[in-house]
């Protein structure tokens, strides 16, 4: 009897001093073994008031449930008193609110639980202005949530939703978060959202982004990581952006009017196969990015028609015809031995004697040009004519000023001209 009260004893002592010792499991009470202990050694084994629990201490599931009720009685006053209702992490699957006047709650948070929808009761506090229902079991957003007027922060990320309804963008939302869900699509209506400063559409199966996202004119964050987007809209480049990540997709192209995104200061595009700017480009940060795409959009600009150089076929056809063939043939080396302006009427050019392969008659020529001149400017500027053969060549110059007749735009033939011509001469 003494040697146990010596043992408990020891006991106490050491539980205040907080020291232990020994390895022996014989021990207190008159059943030790033969081993002798050092005074003042504890050991566990052998008192059987003092049980030991290796990985902390254990409560029975009902001391556990009335701990939960008690802390989740307590949640619920103090959002009747603040406002601001805390249930996360609860594993709840239905509302626990009935019994408490919580209309006038202003946050509400339900993250990591069980919920299969969103509650309706949390659909009827009118003044709600956060609500957080990340990481639960919710597969549709019911029409109750228009009831939320007040509602500027939606976080529903991590749950079980293939689609957003029309009526969700009828909140003032200015923080939306959809980010790990089963979205293929974002509807058009999302341009509604006026307010709009923050998208995360994260983690989800999106093909294509609607255009109507440009029109989200106060949007500074886009967050479209990993989905299956191909391309980018050219919308996109007239918001106010600041963060913009669309890593992990299937985009090839940043669109040249991304050059636009003068405020943007964070561009997150890896895991993507780029091509325009090229991988190694896009490795060199965003201050490479703008100024590739810069440069390549003053290479795609492309000048007007009417800019280039070139000259007038109007322009040319208003020129008036001279009695040198070199204005016809201005290329051509007209030497001493071709045969123009010689005495030598053999080698003169006529209509039924060409001196050479490629060189038409020059009265063909003269006429045809006199055509043409006829036709487009409505006046005769000039002409050339054969006399009789073995005579020299008489050349007769006509002078538009001197005719004062409009002949609109009836044409002259050559000897027709020449008649009127020689009949003035006499």
């Amino acid at each position: 009897m003494a040697a146990s009260q010596t043992a408990v004893a020891a006991a106490a002592a050491g539980g205040t001093g907080g020291q232990s010792a020994g390895t022996g499991q014989g021990g207190g009470g008159g059943e030790g073994g033969g081993a002798v202990h050092p005074p003042g050694a504890v050991y566990p084994g052998s008192l059987s008031m003092f049980p030991s629990f290796p990985n902390g201490p254990h409560w029975s599931t009902g001391t556990l449930h009335q701990h939960t009720v008690r802390s989740l009685d307590r949640a619920l006053e103090e959002a009747v008193t603040c406002g601001i209702l805390n249930l996360s992490g609860r594993k709840l699957r239905e509302f626990p609110g009935s019994g408490y006047d919580l209309t006038d709650t202003t946050q509400a948070d339900l993250s990591k639980n069980r919920f299969s929808e969103i509650p309706l009761d949390v659909c009827l506090f009118a003044p709600l202005e956060t609500l957080n229902l990340y990481h639960n079991c919710i597969k549709c957003i019911p029409e109750t949530i228009k009831n939320l007027q007040m509602l500027t922060y939606l976080n529903i990320s991590r749950n079980l939703l293939s689609t957003l309804p029309k009526y969700l963008f009828d909140l003032p939302l200015k923080v939306l978060v959809v980010s790990n869900n089963k979205l293929v699509s974002i509807p058009e209506e999302v341009g509604k959202l006026k307010d709009l400063m923050e998208l995360d559409v994260s983690c989800n199966e999106i093909q294509v982004l609607p255009p109507q996202v440009g029109k989200l004119h106060l949007l500074r964050e886009l967050n479209l990581r990993r989905n299956n987007l191909h391309l980018l809209p050219d919308e996109l480049s007239s918001l106010p952006l600041v963060k913009l990540d669309f890593s992990c997709n299937k985009i090839t192209e940043i669109p040249i009017s991304y050059r636009k995104l003068r405020q943007l200061e964070v561009l997150i595009l890896d895991n993507n196969p780029m091509q325009i700017p090229p991988a190694q480009i896009c490795l060199k940060g965003k201050v490479h990015i703008f100024k590739f795409l810069n440069i390549h959009a003053c290479c795609r600009t492309e000048k007007k028609p009417d800019s280039l150089d070139l000259p007038s076929v109007k322009r040319l056809a208003s020129q008036p015809l001279t009695d040198s063939i070199e204005d016809f043939y201005p290329s051509k080396n007209h030497g001493p031995d071709s045969g123009i302006g010689s005495d030598n009427g053999d080698k003169r050019l006529s209509t039924t004697e060409p001196s050479d392969d490629d060189t038409i008659s020059l009265h063909s020529q003269v006429s045809e040009s006199r055509d043409q001149a006829l036709k487009n400017d409505n006046h005769v500027l000039g002409s050339k004519l054969d006399s009789h053969k073995g005579h020299d060549q008489e050349i007769y110059d006509y002078d538009p000023s001197a005719d004062d007749t409009d002949h609109g735009d009836v044409q002259l033939t050559g000897p027709f001209v020449s008649y009127i011509k020689v009949s003035a001469a006499l």
